[in-house]
């Protein structure tokens, strides 16, 4: 078996490829900010990083921030062609070239990074994950009214069928771009919304808001959907029971019901 080293292999979706690997024989460094032995700032680099990868055959770049995104990837790349790395996979986002979202615009610039290394890489696109999904929607429920941007869609995937994927193809050769990997349905943002108000038992008034702006258009014009990639098999629905359970609405004397 290979020794592969994760970044990110903290994270939601980093802590599942390392654990995979390991459970399929092969050596795994887990690469993050604050996990010993490997503890790296990929956007500082230096000698650290360059212990990381000594002895590496495949990295899974599964990092990734708001801001030095590119940077860190600038780094590890140089780092891994300084230890022969033979594949470098990378993780990316569905429609990170239609839509101009500056975080897309970040992630499609280190796409470009990875096919421009020199090393050996695969690319995989997935849409967002059920996670991120209700992250957002945790956020914008705070308030009574539960604001959504109108007329977009979304197609979110479970994150361990993505992770299952990766690991795929950490262990088989460089395969360049791959298909693109979405969840079984799309549905309208709204929709997603109150499935997630009715399974986390919250009430919530919920308007649609026209937005502006290339980025809004982008998103309303599908470009962040695959819906012919819906591979995954895992509903949103399904995600709810699981983090949430049957949902619990709340009365006014303080006590839920089922």
């Amino acid at each position: 078996m290979t020794t592969i080293l994760v970044t990110g292999g903290t994270g939601t979706l980093g802590r599942l490829v390392a654990e995979r690997l390991r459970a399929d024989g092969h050596e795994v460094r887990v690469l993050s900010r604050h996990s010993q032995p490997y503890a790296v700032d990929l956007r500082e680099g230096g000698g650290a990083l360059d212990a990381a990868v000594a002895g590496v055959d495949t990295i899974v770049h599964c990092a990734s921030a708001q801001k030095g995104d590119e940077q860190a990837a600038a780094n590890l790349i140089r780092a891994a062609r300084g230890a022969g790395v033979r594949h470098l996979v990378y993780i990316s986002i569905v429609g990170v070239d239609r839509v101009p979202f500056r975080y897309y615009k970040s992630k499609l610039a280190v796409e470009r990074l990875v096919e421009e290394s020199g090393l050996g890489w695969t690319v995989l696109r997935a849409t967002q994950f059920h996670d991120l999904l209700v992250m957002v929607l945790q956020g914008l429920s705070k308030l009574p009214v539960l604001f959504l941007p109108a007329g977009v869609r979304d197609q979110p995937v479970e994150v361990a069928e993505v992770a299952d994927r990766l690991v795929e193809l950490a262990a088989g050769a460089p395969a360049g771009r791959v298909e693109d990997m979405g969840g079984p349905e799309v549905r309208t943002f709204e929709s997603l919304a109150r499935a997630y108000l009715k399974a986390s038992g919250r009430r919530r008034a919920v308007v649609n808001v026209p937005l502006w702006g290339a980025a809004y258009r982008g998103f309303r014009n599908d470009g962040h959907l695959t819906p012919r990639r819906a591979v995954g098999t895992g509903t949103f629905e399904e995600y709810l029971v699981g983090r949430f359970g049957g949902g619990q609405v709340r009365t006014g004397s303080g006590r839920s019901q089922a």
